[in-house]
Order: C-alpha cells, then sequence, then structure tokens
C-alpha cells in the first residue's frame, strides 16, 4: 500500500481561523484512505524534526495544504520547511561539476502536490491584463516548486480554492477537488 503525507500548513490569525484548510485537507483524506496509509502533519500543533523527516522518507506522495499570505506561505509553514528539509537528509552536495541545483536531491522517488486557498480570484492567474501579469498557478508557486525540486521530488500539477473570503465557493471547491484527485494524483499511486 502506498503512503501519503498530508501537511496542513496553516497559521491561524483572527481573520483565517482554518477551518476551509482543514476541510480540503479532510476531503483529501476522505478521498485517499481506503486505498492508501495516510499520516498527517499539522504544523501549528507543533512537530519533531527527526519524525517529520522520517514521514517524507516513508510517503510515495507528499500533500502541502496551505493558505496564501501575502503571495507566499505561512511563516510557520517555511520554518517547517527550514528546520526539517536538512543537509544531508533532504540534499546533500550532489557531483561537483553538476549544474546548481541538479543531483542535490536525497527524497528521490517522491512526488509532492500543492493545495492551495487564496483570496485572489481565478482570473487573477493566466492573464497579462490581471495582477499576476499572465502567470499560471504553478509559475505563482515557484519557489515552493524549485525548493521541492532542489531535494529531488517531482511536483504535480497544483490545486487552488480561489476568492475564499470575499466569495467563498466551498461546494464548488471541493467537487474540483474531487476532480483534480481523480485526474491528477490517483493516476500517479496506482
Amino acid at each position: 500500500m502506498k503512503n501519503v503525507l498530508l501537511i496542513n500548513g496553516h497559521e491561524p490569525y483572527a481573520f483565517a481561523e482554518g477551518r476551509f484548510n482543514q476541510t480540503i485537507l479532510n476531503a483529501i483524506e476522505d478521498r485517499l484512505k481506503e486505498d492508501f496509509t495516510i499520516v498527517k502533519t499539522i504544523v501549528k500543533n507543533g512537530y519533531h524534526v527527526e519524525e517529520e523527516q522520517e514521514k517524507f522518507k516513508n510517503a510515495d506522495l507528499i500533500i502541502f495544504q496551505f493558505p496564501v499570505y501575502w503571495f507566499s506561505i505561512p511563516a510557520l509553514m517555511k520554518k517547517y520547511i527550514d528546520e526539517v528539509y536538512a543537509y544531508g537528509v533532504f540534499f546533500g552536495m550532489g557531483e561537483e561539476d553538476a549544474k546548481y541545483g541538479f543531483g542535490n536531491g536525497l527524497m528521490n522517488e517522491k512526488t509532492y502536490m500543492f493545495s492551495i486557498t487564496s483570496n485572489a480570484p481565478e482570473t487573477a492567474f493566466n492573464d497579462k491584463e490581471q495582477f499576476f501579469e499572465g502567470q499560471s498557478l504553478d509559475q505563482f508557486l515557484f519557489h515552493m516548486h524549485k525548493t521541492n525540486k532542489f531535494c529531488g521530488m517531482n511536483g504535480l500539477k497544483s490545486f487552488a480554492a480561489y476568492n475564499v473570503i470575499k466569495s467563498p465557493q466551498i461546494e464548488n471547491d471541493l467537487r474540483r477537488l474531487n476532480t483534480h484527485i481523480e485526474k491528477v494524483v490517483l493516476p500517479i499511486l496506482n
């Protein structure tokens, strides 16, 4: 049976309690738990670095669920990555004559996916006239993709629930999530 690590990187604030992030994570778990072994980390509840590193080592797929705060990941999730993605466990020096970022990864054969919540509307992406100047969701998450790629992991197409504060569409988002899991996640796990 394949192993899936679910990480909830939400950091609570008065305006963002994290209920929808947890709802999405629960929906992912509910869809996958019958066919795969699920292990979870909720970053705000604390963690032990060595235990998290073992979770990654044992995982076939890592799904990161987090809100976008100021166009990036929450501070607690950044701290989690800084502490858990350790030299000698997640990456090494690589070959001396290799290009930077190639051959450093020690988490090879691991796959990851980002699932985010954002207050930006979907229309803000993929259009040069909009705020993100034509960037797709995955281009917007470039820094996170490169972080995981540096460690040898392979990324899947990301999922986003958009406009979650101004105009939430929870039921529609959960339907789209289920379709995303069917089309993007399950083919690599089966």
